[in-house]
């Protein structure tokens, strides 16, 4: 008798002490309930884009004109794209953009330039060239090698003024 009366304040201590199935239920309803009231009133409110103010984000602005920049040109780029068998390739004629002061520089340093235009267009994939933003990706691209080449701050921007993809 002894032993029934054990197994009985066994049983029945476990369960006063532990959560039953309606106190896990309320945990659960009120972590649901906290978890929606923190995204719905701490989240901030979406901003109404109007017609206007989305065709304006894509707008390039136009960079101030300087009066005395002269536009060099490089001579013309002719390389293969793609890997072999090697069918495609790509035909640029670039001007890049300077004080003209410095003007001389670019023409000393062609070689250079070149090399550096070759090595990252060496590196574009047939399937870059598809994509429309890409183009101003590539013009930064260059900027960017020429000022490794010439020096920071000397070059204004790179023109491309001949393309040819084939």
């Amino acid at each position: 008798m002894s032993e029934a009366k054990d197994a009985k304040t066994a049983d029945a201590a476990p369960a006063k002490g532990g959560l039953n199935l309606v106190g896990l239920l309320v945990l659960g309803l009120a972590c649901a309930a906290t978890s929606f009231a923190s995204v719905f009133f701490l989240a901030p409110s979406p901003t109404v884009v109007t017609a206007e103010a989305a065709t304006t984000e894509y707008v390039e602005k136009a960079p101030a004109q300087k009066t005395d920049l002269t536009y060099t040109e490089v001579p013309e780029i002719l390389i293969t794209i793609g890997s072999a068998p090697a069918t495609r390739y790509l035909k640029m004629q670039l001007s890049v953009a300077t004080d003209k002061s410095d003007s001389k520089k670019i023409k000393s340093s062609e070689p250079q330039l070149i090399d550096a235009f070759l090595l990252y267009l060496r590196s574009v994939e047939v399937t870059d060239f598809e994509d429309p933003a890409f183009y101003k990706h590539m013009r930064e691209q260059l900027g960017r090698r020429a000022d490794l080449v010439l020096g920071d701050g000397i070059v204004e921007g790179v023109l491309i003024t001949e393309f040819l993809l084939r």
